[in-house]
């Protein structure tokens, strides 16, 4: 416990939070996407489904960690966090947004009356990659403050904005 405290910078209990919440996302990612290759090879037998969905999604978090830490380190001198604790917060609110906000720009697009089967689909994936930005800015922000990392998010949303020429949106 004392190495992880050290390594992120980790000051009071309620911190550790992050690491751990970070480790079972990582894992769950493992897992959905050894499951779904799974399917592909057609493994379904009960020994050699589980052999390789344990075997895939243990690779996988192991890489996937390895690259999220590599990550931290290229960062650490680009996001401007107190602790490092908080770029493990803001990964997590970055996967959580981008996640979410791809899930409802469908029933977005649906609402608003524009449905897959009724146009083309050169049509529909634009305009549903477009209607992702708008969801995408203001959910940033929001779990950006649910996460603790608000000040953050919001220059992260400023600078993004500015550099889109969309800069008049923000006061």
């Amino acid at each position: 416990m004392n190495k992880i405290r050290i390594r992120w910078d980790i000051t009071k209990n309620w911190q550790f939070f992050f690491p751990v919440f970070g480790s079972m996302l990582v894992l769950l990612t493992a897992y959905i996407i050894a499951s779904r290759l799974l399917h592909v090879f057609s493994l379904n037998s009960n020994i050699l489904e589980w052999t390789f969905i344990i075997v895939l999604g243990g690779a996988l978090y192991v890489l996937m960690i390895k690259f999220f830490i590599w990550c931290f380190k290229k960062l650490a001198n680009k996001w401007p966090v107190e602790q490092r604790w908080e770029m493990i917060a803001i990964f997590i609110v970055f996967a959580i947004t981008g996640s979410i906000s791809g899930k409802l720009a469908g029933p977005l697009a649906d609402l608003i009356g524009i449905q897959k089967d009724s146009i083309s689909g050169w049509i529909y994936w634009p305009i549903r990659v477009l209607l992702i930005f708008p969801i995408y800015q203001v959910l940033l922000v929001l779990f950006g403050w649910l996460f603790g990392q608000f000040r953050f998010f919001w220059n992260f949303e400023k600078k993004m904005l500015k550099r889109m020429g969309l800069g008049f949106l923000i006061p």
